[in-house]
């Protein structure tokens, strides 16, 4: 039957690929049945790894699903435990990723680094612990952060005012 085929149209014609036959001597070799899709092209052999990886990113994927899964965690456990103190390397090392690469990915996820992410979730936790009453220092201390003279230099940093000038315009603004 193979045979027969080979000496049918397609192999006169010459309407086959370079790699027409490899493609025939392999199922030669395997003794299954040869069938030729003009339609289709062979491939003389499978990609490389770096070939595939950089197909991927041509297409938009950017990351493999299970970087979205291990990143998405991290940020969910940044945002229940952020009170506590919380270390980059093992962050990383939870999402099975070196630190580098961890913060590269967390960055084009979510634009910012996990750093800077967890500083303005503290940020913005402190906001409303500051509207609700609560002492600076104790704002402090519930947020994440260790220092006072740390957090205060934060807080005037992401927002523009210290602690006790942002619980001021507040308090003005409720009257």
């Amino acid at each position: 039957m193979i045979i027969q085929e080979l000496s049918g149209s397609l192999w006169s014609t010459g309407h086959y690929p370079e790699s027409f036959h490899t493609y025939i001597v392999v199922c030669l070799r395997l003794s299954t049945p040869f069938r030729y899709d003009m339609n289709v092209q062979m491939s003389e052999k499978p990609k490389p790894y770096y070939e595939r990886e950089v197909d991927r990113l041509y297409k938009g994927d950017l990351f493999r699903p299970e970087q979205y899964v291990q990143v998405r965690q991290s940020k969910a456990f940044m945002e229940k435990y952020h009170a506590e103190r919380i270390e980059l390397n093992d962050l990383a090392k939870a999402a099975f990723m070196s630190r580098f690469y961890y913060i590269r990915i967390f960055q084009r996820m979510y634009g910012l680094t996990p750093r800077n992410y967890l500083r303005d979730l503290r940020i913005s936790k402190a906001k409303k612990l500051i509207k609700k009453g609560l002492s600076i220092t104790q704002v402090c201390f519930d947020v994440g952060y260790e220092s006072l003279p740390t957090f205060s230099a934060v807080f005037k940093k992401c927002t523009g005012y210290t602690p006790r000038e942002y619980r001021k315009l507040h308090k003005s603004n409720l009257e």
